[in-house]
């Protein structure tokens, strides 16, 4: 929903309904990942994209009609393989959206959430059973009350709420949940009772995480550290350069990163380790020992997710050996990608940002690719004669 803010915000100014059209679930292939959002205003203007085009026109026409008659529905919507293949997957599969009247009861203490960086959850009710759940009558027995589709409470870190999904045991068992969602930063869907009872499926709630952007933090201003920063930038991290000297440490070598900072790694990172977490990365580029040992000695005192260091095999032999002189045992050296990045042949700094940058990736969802560090022989072969076999 934030991709989609700037035009809601345009919409309520000039005093027009909206209603938003967010995937929450997908089956087989999916064009975009829940939590993906579609606004529509009362005009039929739209913005945002829940398929990347395969059923966009089935979503406004759903849409549209929520605004008409003022109910919520989750609809399902599948894509073929030629509609699949034509937004870039190569086979279709199935799409479960919740089209909304209105914006979440919440949503203006989301966007206040969102202009202050702070982490929190939306848990909306997605999904609930057909028919009646229980009946009141004669007896202790009471009946169950199912939460109305739509329903939505945001939770922050510390546990705190707005708004209810519809009894306050759903609420407490949601909200506990969705803390352990902020923990790990990723949105999830979860199945529970009308009450919150566990292993059951009476009731479908998404808790989408929103947090602040993933945090990349860059050791050593060279050439390399500005391609990165670059392309850091354009996957979404607020991007840190530091390096120990001022000369070469300023916002006019390095305009693309959000902070330049003139310090030693160890010492900056003692002011902002215990912030770093799975979502962050630490990449030491300097390979020069009187700087990338103390960095990754500190680095590995946080719980960042990702720690880099660049240099040719032989750089990391001796730095592995000055590493276990300065007490970095061989579980913690195992957290080091090193050489840095993925093995795909990069030389340029250009390519060698790329090569990290899909590490990265591959190791955040758990994918086996071919990283440098697990590699043999020279990290550069040598290249073909001109005009000979590639």
């Amino acid at each position: 929903m934030k991709e989609v803010r700037a035009d809601i915000e345009r919409w309520r100014r000039a005093g027009r309904r909206v209603a938003v059209a967010r995937v929450v679930g997908v089956e087989g292939s999916g064009p975009r990942d829940p939590g993906a959002t579609m606004a529509v205003s009362e005009d039929g203007e739209v913005a945002g994209s829940v398929s990347g085009g395969c059923v966009e026109g089935a979503v406004v026409t759903e849409t549209l009609a929520a605004l008409a008659d003022g109910r919520p529905r989750r609809c399902t919507f599948g894509y073929s393989d030629d509609e699949a293949f034509a937004v870039g997957l190569t086979c279709g599969g199935t799409v479960h959206v919740l089209v909304d009247p209105d914006l979440p009861p919440v949503y203006d203490a989301l966007a206040a959430a969102w202009d202050g960086d702070e982490p929190v959850a939306l848990a909306t009710v997605v999904d609930v059973a057909a028919g009646d759940v229980g009946r009141a009558g004669p007896g202790p027995e009471t009946a169950k009350v199912l939460p109305a589709l739509g329903a939505s409470m945001l939770v922050r870190q510390d546990g705190t709420a707005e708004g209810s999904l519809g009894s306050s045991a759903l609420d407490g068992v949601v909200r506990r949940d969705a803390v352990g969602a902020l923990a790990t930063g990723l949105s999830a869907t979860r199945h529970y009772g009308a009450s919150g009872e566990a292993r059951q499926r009476e009731v479908e709630v998404f808790v989408e995480v929103f947090g602040p952007p993933p945090r990349m933090v860059i050791f050593g201003a060279v050439d390399f550290t500005a391609a990165l920063a670059r392309l850091a930038k354009v996957l979404g991290y607020r991007v840190t350069v530091c390096d120990a000297r001022p000369v070469f440490a300023t916002e006019a070598r390095f305009p693309m990163a959000d902070e330049v900072v003139a310090d030693r790694p160890e010492r900056h990172l003692a002011g902002i380790g215990e912030t770093l977490g799975p979502r962050d990365a630490i990449c030491v580029l300097t390979h020069d020992p009187k700087f990338d040992v103390p960095a990754i000695v500190a680095a590995l005192a946080t719980d960042v997710g990702y720690l880099g260091a660049m240099g040719s095999r032989r750089t990391h032999a001796e730095r592995t050996a000055r590493l276990a002189e300065a007490g970095v045992g061989p579980d913690e050296m195992a957290r080091v990608m090193a050489p840095i990045g993925l093995d795909i042949g990069a030389r340029t700094p250009e390519e060698t940002a790329v090569a990290i940058c899909a590490e990265i990736v591959a190791l955040r969802t758990g994918r086996a690719v071919p990283s440098l560090r697990d590699g043999r022989g020279p990290i550069h072969p040598a290249a073909p004669p001109p005009g000979g076999d590639r």
